[in-house]
């Protein structure tokens, strides 16, 4: 089976590497985003304490970080070497224990099947090739009853409008080229992938930005930006 990773992709984000923690820099949305996200995060699980919890995707850390300040025993794997670099260096400079791992959810999911009691893949289901494999690797993760979270952006006219043309090219949020409209993924199409693998939605929740103030947050709206938690069958 080749592996689910787009070589493009994996090369941009490593361009970048360095920059993950800068607050202002190339990741400064996903900065202000990450509160947001743990809060749903931990709302969604009941409390992240003790919890075992695979951040597919992890990228520099950030995530995974907080959730293991908040006393989850996280699991942080990408394949995106640079990435991991940093992430295991600020969490040595922070002295927070996660475990970083250079591997895919794929070959994650061989190995250590039914072992977690979440999973979080934060926007990066638009950037491989195949996105129903990876919510199926996700699904093969988790214990009966786990949490799966999912986030991406949906994929129509307004999606391409706000995500693409206004936060790369305009607002200049993100780095132009961040986006292919064609991997933007719909809710409808997620949660077929998601049920086929035996995980129940429980709740989608959109992410807006306000460009007057400069504020994201949580709504009902999931037009463009959007969470979704699953559980999985018992």
């Amino acid at each position: 089976m080749p592996p689910n990773i787009d070589p493009l992709e994996l090369a941009k984000f490593d361009r970048i590497a360095s920059r993950w923690w800068d607050p202002e820099g190339e990741f400064k949305p996903l900065h202000q985003i990450n509160p947001l996200r743990l809060a749903y995060v931990e709302q969604c699980l009941g409390g992240l304490a003790n919890r075992r919890i695979v951040d597919v995707g992890c990228g520099g850390g950030l995530l995974s970080e907080a959730m293991a300040r908040r006393g989850a025993r996280v699991l942080g794997i990408d394949l995106a070497e640079r990435s991991l670099a940093v992430a295991r260096l600020h969490a040595a400079e922070a002295h927070t224990a996660v475990d970083y791992q250079l591997t895919s959810v794929e070959e994650l999911a061989q190995s250590r099947p039914h072992e977690f009691d979440a999973v979080t893949c934060m926007e990066l289901l638009e950037h491989v090739p195949d996105p129903a494999m990876s919510i199926s690797a996700c699904a093969r993760l988790l214990r009966p009853g786990g949490v799966a979270i999912f986030s991406t952006i949906n994929r129509n006219p307004k999606a391409y409008l706000l995500a693409i043309i206004g936060a790369e090219y305009v607002l200049r949020l993100l780095p132009c080229g961040t986006h292919d409209y064609r991997q933007f993924i719909r809710p409808s199409e997620l949660g077929a992938w998601a049920r086929a693998q035996g995980l129940l939605l429980q709740d989608l929740r959109g992410l807006g930005y306000n460009p007057i103030t400069r504020r994201y947050a949580l709504s009902h709206d999931v037009s463009v930006n959007y969470l979704a938690h699953f559980t999985l069958e018992q």
